[in-house]
Parts: structure tokens; sequence; C-alpha cells
């Protein structure tokens, strides 16, 4: 693939409230290898693959962004290792680490295919990696994951560490399913000096326009693990919406993502591509910006960095997720075509 040439000049993306956007996630796929019971299903529906990114497209896309102001691009799907050549696509967006330009190109991954994929993505300039793990127990991963075996996924985790990618963990807590599995996930996570960070699940693509049964507070799971570890909240923030709390049994920290019961939106630095080129100022909207056409009739960036300005300069106060909210929110779009 084409890796064009480092940006140098910097630009800045401010939204209409002030807030300054240097983060960038990125859905390189919409496809995934498991069918987890809040993000796909049992039956998923993908994009053809004509209105999917081609990689060439994804790293001009990325650039464009690197040259409005972006410090830090999340590589997410779907599975981002599912995706043909993505290593190719890595090594080229790396250069802008080079330059100085980006400061971190981390990516978020069910972790199934990382023992395959560790090491080369170590020397292709991966800064960082998030895995997805809601519990350890075999039988319960398989039924949430629907079919998925955590073995696999620890053995991936293990694979990265080795090859000396610092590893998070994230957990999407729900009610009546994996509740139970914090402590078990905090004592993993933290004997080997990773973070383990909590996320409420969203009314988002299967659960568009209700509220989720499996629903649960993160107020109500901090209250339950208190009952067990002595937790102190600490000022220490992530690039993104985690706030953390250390835990003095472990020493380690635990971030909580609270979009449905305590808001976060004031201090949002970040916008979202989606797998076929739509920009997502907010997750919790419905309105995204099409990118894919200003990539397909123009070999100019111009254009395509007139359009991200356009957007962002649209960008929501904060999205519609709040529990509290009588009226539901209706993001159809899931999760495997936004990017978490």
């Amino acid at each position: 693939m084409s890796v064009g040439h480092p940006i140098s000049a910097q630009g800045t993306l401010i939204d209409p409230h002030g807030r300054h956007i240097d983060r960038l996630r990125v859905s390189v796929t919409d496809r995934c290898n498991f069918r987890c019971s809040y993000c796909l299903g049992a039956h998923p529906v993908f994009a053809p693959r004509a209105e999917l990114l081609t990689l060439d497209e994804l790293d001009r896309l990325c650039s464009a962004f690197v040259e409005c102001g972006v410090r830090r691009i999340r590589l997410t799907g779907g599975e981002p290792l599912v995706r043909r050549n993505l290593m190719s696509f890595v090594r080229a967006l790396s250069r802008h680490l080079k330059s100085g330009a980006l400061d971190e190109i981390t990516m978020t991954t069910n972790g199934a295919l990382l023992g395959r994929y560790a090491g080369e993505l170590a020397d292709a300039g991966l800064t960082r990696i998030n895995v997805s793990v809601d519990t350890l127990d075999p039988v319960d991963f398989k039924s949430i994951t629907l079919g998925g075996d955590v073995n696999v996924v620890l053995d991936g985790i293990e694979a990265a560490r080795t090859a000396g990618l610092p590893v998070k963990l994230n957990t999407v807590v729900q009610a009546g399913v994996n509740e139970t599995a914090i402590p078990s996930l905090i004592d993993y996570a933290h004997a080997r000096k990773m973070d383990l960070t909590l996320i409420e699940v969203m009314p988002m693509g299967l659960y568009a326009g209700k509220r989720p049964a499996s629903f649960v507070s993160l107020k109500k799971v901090r209250a339950d693990l208190e009952g067990r570890f002595t937790l102190t909240d600490l000022l220490d923030r992530s690039s993104g919406p985690a706030r953390y709390v250390r835990v003095a049994e472990t020493g380690g920290r635990v971030g909580f993502i609270t979009p449905m019961s305590r808001g976060f939106c004031e201090s949002c630095n970040r916008v979202r591509i989606t797998s076929t080129g739509q920009l997502v100022p907010c997750l919790g909207h419905v309105e995204g910006v099409d990118l894919r056409a200003a990539l397909r009739t123009s070999e100019s960036q111009a254009p395509l960095i007139d359009a991200i300005h356009a957007a962002v300069a649209h960008k929501p106060s904060g999205h519609d997720f709040a529990a509290a909210r009588r009226a539901p929110v209706s993001v159809k779009r899931s999760m495997n075509v936004t990017g978490g």
C-alpha cells in the first residue's frame, strides 16, 4: 500500500463547545469472529465489502486527521485483526509516530487472534492494546461470545505482554451475566500489572431504542466491590472517558466508563470513523458525515480536510444515553460498525 509522506504541519480541531478534538477511533472492519450477545448477536448483518474503506483509504483518512491535529488513533472493529493485510496499514500509519505527529496508535481487540499477531503488531509500531474480556469462566465466556474460547484469549494476552505491548482489559458489565465475575478479573489483571476498565451496556444496535434488560449501573457495581476491596478515587485520566480508582489490596487500577449513569461529555475529545467511512461526532447520536465520498471523488486531501472540519463544527454537546431519560434513544448503528 502507498505510505505517502509524513505530516509536519499541525492543525487544530475545536468543536462548537471549545473542546480540542485530538483522539480518533477508527473501525477498520465491521466483521468479527465473535457474536457477543450485546453487540452482533447470533444473526449479524454486515455491510457489502464494496462499502468498506480500503486500507489505502483508511491511511489517507487517518493522515488527514493527523494533519488536523489528532494525536492519538485507536484501531477498532468489529474485530480489527480479522482485516486482511492489517499489519501493512499499521506499519504505514506508524510513520506519523516516527515523525512526531502522532503520540500513539492503539488497538481494541477481542484477543482471539493476538497469539498469532502480537509480535507483528509490536514490530509494526502499535504502542498499546486493549483486550475485551467479560469473564474468565470458560462456560460463561462461550455463552456471552456465542462460541469463543477464553483460554485462547488469555494466551493472546500473554503473547502481547511477551511482545512488549502494554495491555489493558475492558469488561462490559451485564446484570445477571457477569456481575459476579468482576473480582476475579481484578485479581487476574492486577497480578499482571494491567488496568481493568468496566463499561456500562449502551442502547445501541441490538438494544436501539430501549434500555437493555442487562443494564446495571456501575454505581451499584462499585458499591458491591467496596464490600470486598478498598477503593480510592484517583485523579488519573486516560485518553478516554474512564474514571479510575486504586484498589488497595492489589495496588492496581479499575476504570469506570458510565455513559448511562454518569455522563462524561464535558471532556469529550474524540470522534469516530465507521468501517464505511462515516464520521461520527458523537457515539450517542444518529447523525454522521460521509467522508467516503470525499475520499473517492478527489485525490486531493483538501476536500477531505474541509469535510472533517465541517463535521466537527457540528459535534453536539453530549450524548443521549442517560439512564434517567424518559424517551429512549434509538441509535441503530452497532458498535461493530462504529468502533469502541
